[in-house]
């Protein structure tokens, strides 16, 4: 395996490795490590960590990688580029504007390359080099078309020979929607109350609040064909039992960096434009999480 990092990151990682602190004892890793993909060259699968505002320029770093059959695994949160590809009925090949810009995305990750992962892990970078994983070790993962590849066979292999769980879906936008039920939620109003996961279950007018936007989230995931098929309820106890977790989009304010909002509740939004569907809630908490993200943007 090889490690694509920079900066502090890489310079830790190369001098101790990768510590990771876990509830089950901690562990650390000694990956090949490099700021040059061309010094690693074409390999089988690409799995990117990054966030999806960054895929659009994140072409000329992974161009080095591949070959003729590189797979690019994207864990992600929200709706990805890859949404509408291979998906029939009246939407199939719809590219999202709020996700895919003038499709940039599309030319730098290609579609059909594309094997979706959804991440069922809580972790947090608590210095360069060092994780802590929270809890969770679930990645799902599936092709667009639905089919079962051999690609995704293989990479399944190597993830549970490495310690984690990683089912091959014949339908992960399920998995896309049930996740999404409360990133679209917890995400922004954590970095807007900088409260955790815990604390906004807690709080009664912020758990009336996350249960408007997934409902409205739900509404809209049947509309473009599907069903997440679990109760709101079941989704909340979910979260609860994160605890005092730090949400990617409250830890990336306190880091100053830009907030991943375009896929999470621009998308949905977008895709509520499509097919008509009333999502007040979800417009008023993007209308001020984005704001929020501008004045971010504009101070750095």
């Amino acid at each position: 395996m090889h490690l694509i990092a920079r900066g502090q990151h890489l310079q830790a990682i190369r001098s101790t490795g990768v510590r990771v602190l876990t509830p089950r004892g901690d562990f650390i890793a000694h990956p090949h490590a490099t700021d040059d993909p061309t010094q690693v060259g074409p390999v089988d699968h690409v799995f990117l960590g990054l966030k999806a505002n960054s895929y659009a320029f994140a072409g000329p770093m992974i161009e080095p990688l591949l070959h003729e059959n590189t797979s690019i695994i994207a864990a992600q949160n929200g709706i990805p580029w890859w949404y509408f590809h291979g998906l029939k009925g009246p939407y199939e090949g719809y590219r999202i504007e709020s996700v895919d810009p003038a499709g940039a995305v599309t030319a730098a990750l290609p579609l059909e390359r594309a094997i979706g992962c959804v991440v069922y892990a809580a972790t947090e970078i608590e210095a360069p080099g060092v994780i802590r994983h929270l809890e969770g070790t679930r990645f799902s993962i599936g092709e667009p078309t639905g089919t079962l590849t051999r690609r995704c066979a293989t990479f399944s292999e190597a993830a549970v020979a490495g310690g984690l769980k990683c089912p091959v879906e014949s339908d992960l936008r399920r998995d896309v929607w049930i996740k999404l039920m409360g990133n679209i939620a917890f995400n922004p109003i954590s970095a807007l109350a900088r409260a955790t996961m815990a604390g906004i279950c807690r709080h009664d007018g912020t758990r009336e609040l996350v249960v408007a936007m997934m409902t409205e989230t739900v509404e809209v995931a049947r509309r473009v064909g599907c069903d997440p098929g679990i109760s709101i309820e079941r989704r909340l106890r979910g979260a609860e039992k994160t605890g005092e977790h730090k949400t990617s989009t409250l830890q990336d304010l306190e880091k100053g960096k830009p907030l991943e909002l375009d896929v999470l509740l621009a998308a949905v939004v977008e895709l509520a434009d499509l097919t008509g569907a009333e999502v007040p809630t979800l417009r008023a908490i993007h209308a001020v999480s984005d704001l929020l993200n501008e004045n971010l943007v504009r101070a750095v």
